[in-house]
């Protein structure tokens, strides 16, 4: 079974759109665990609405706001699938998408699977010609891996040691040099199955911040700045 492990904050605007691509998927045999991260407006009653009409969903609500990093490891402890999934909530799947990407771990015995994506504003195809970069090259420029397209065995997460809580952004970047570091076999889809929020979001909103954390994952230090909720 895959457990899909979704952080929310105030994500009203865009997420029902994100939990029905989930909830349609070709492949069904996944719980979906979301963790409310301290919304103030319309979250928690969709989150509710959507969890009364369908048992695969799992609602938690942190007290405060903890960020993604924490709220996605206190997800993967409460989670009994074999294979952790990503969802981000600004964003959605292609119903194909676990379907066509469990195969690879569990036919071909692959560790970690991720997919291009589409940019939802333009269309564009997120990574471009770096795609076609082998991966031990392009990290150490930028990360190639759309997070929100994350498909990993329960026990390579384990293994890398989760999301590293220090790291308040990119945490992604930091797993994936962990996972490259220790070797696990990683299958990136050449088709785009994930349709990807790149206005207003984290990324945009916290550059700089991003720039920082990338920086220290990619030195392999400890970043000093670890809050900013």
């Amino acid at each position: 079974m895959i457990s899909v492990l979704m952080s929310v904050l105030n994500g009203e605007e865009t997420l029902e759109r994100s939990l029905k691509s989930i909830l349609v998927q070709t492949y069904d045999d996944f719980e979906f665990l979301i963790m409310d991260d301290g919304s103030n407006d319309g979250t928690i009653d969709i989150l509710d609405h959507y969890k009364n009409a369908d048992s695969r969903i799992k609602v938690f609500k942190n007290n405060e706001n903890l960020g993604l990093t924490k709220s996605l490891n206190i997800l993967a402890t409460k989670a009994s699938g074999e294979f952790f999934a990503r969802q981000d909530c600004d964003d959605y799947s292609d119903k194909n998408r676990f379907k066509e990407q469990i195969k690879y771990l569990i036919n071909e015995n692959f560790d970690v699977c991720t997919t291009r994506a589409k940019e939802i504003d333009t269309r564009r195809i997120i990574p471009g010609y770096s795609f076609y970069i082998p991966n031990s090259i392009i990290l150490k420029l930028k990360n190639p891996f759309i997070h929100g397209t994350l498909l990993i065995k329960k026990s390579v997460f384990n293994e890398c040691g989760n999301y590293d809580e220090n790291f308040y952004f990119a945490q992604d970047y930091k797993l994936f040099l962990e996972i490259i570091k220790k070797g696990f076999k990683v299958k990136s889809l050449r088709e785009p199955l994930y349709y990807l929020n790149m206005k207003d979001n984290i990324s945009s909103k916290f550059q700089s911040e991003q720039e920082y954390y990338f920086a220290c994952a990619k030195k392999g230090i400890t970043p000093i700045y670890n809050n900013f909720s």
